[in-house]
């Protein structure tokens, strides 16, 4: 059997994020297994199969190891970066968590405010309220989107309640 090109491993990858999209989970995550039987090394794929592990089949511990294998073999796909620090954030590991947002805020073509969003969450959640203030303040700076900006603003103002009662 002759070795898929990049062209059809692609083809089958975009072919998976549609069953993603059409909720056929399983269909996806057997398409993606097949991408990195024959690509161990598709950064992409690990970065899908760690999203389905985590959101679908809730095995954080396949879906962090996915995750990085996704940075390790796409280290220029933001969409690695973002999922695996919702990974991290929801599973309270804020050291990693910290280390994967100074690697994402270097990667071309990041959206600033969706790194900045998740740094302001992090400083929140460690009691660093004024530091989360400014990284929230950066995200509105970065983005340009109404509704995410008035989450940010919401956010601001969440921190700002939150320093007056303790």
């Amino acid at each position: 059997m002759a070795e898929s090109t990049n062209f059809d491993l692609e083809e089958k990858f975009l072919a998976a994020d549609r069953l993603i999209s059409e909720g056929k989970i399983s269909e996806a995550a057997h398409l993606l297994e097949e991408i990195l039987a024959e690509a161990p090394d598709f950064g992409k794929a690990h970065n899908h199969l760690g999203w389905l592990y985590e959101t679908k089949f809730k095995n954080f511990a396949k879906a962090e190891d996915h995750y990085k294998l996704a940075i390790k073999f796409a280290p220029e796909y933001p969409a690695a970066y973002y999922n695996y620090c919702y990974c991290l954030s929801a599973l309270r590991k804020y050291d990693e968590l910290e280390a994967i947002l100074e690697l994402a805020i270097k990667v071309p073509g990041v959206s600033y405010a969706t790194v900045y969003n998740e740094y302001g969450l992090l400083r929140e959640i460690q009691g660093k309220l004024d530091d989360a203030i400014h990284y929230f303040k950066l995200h509105i700076k970065n983005s340009f989107d109404a509704k995410s900006i008035e989450t940010a603003s919401d956010s601001i103002k969440r921190c700002e309640r939150k320093k007056q009662l303790v």
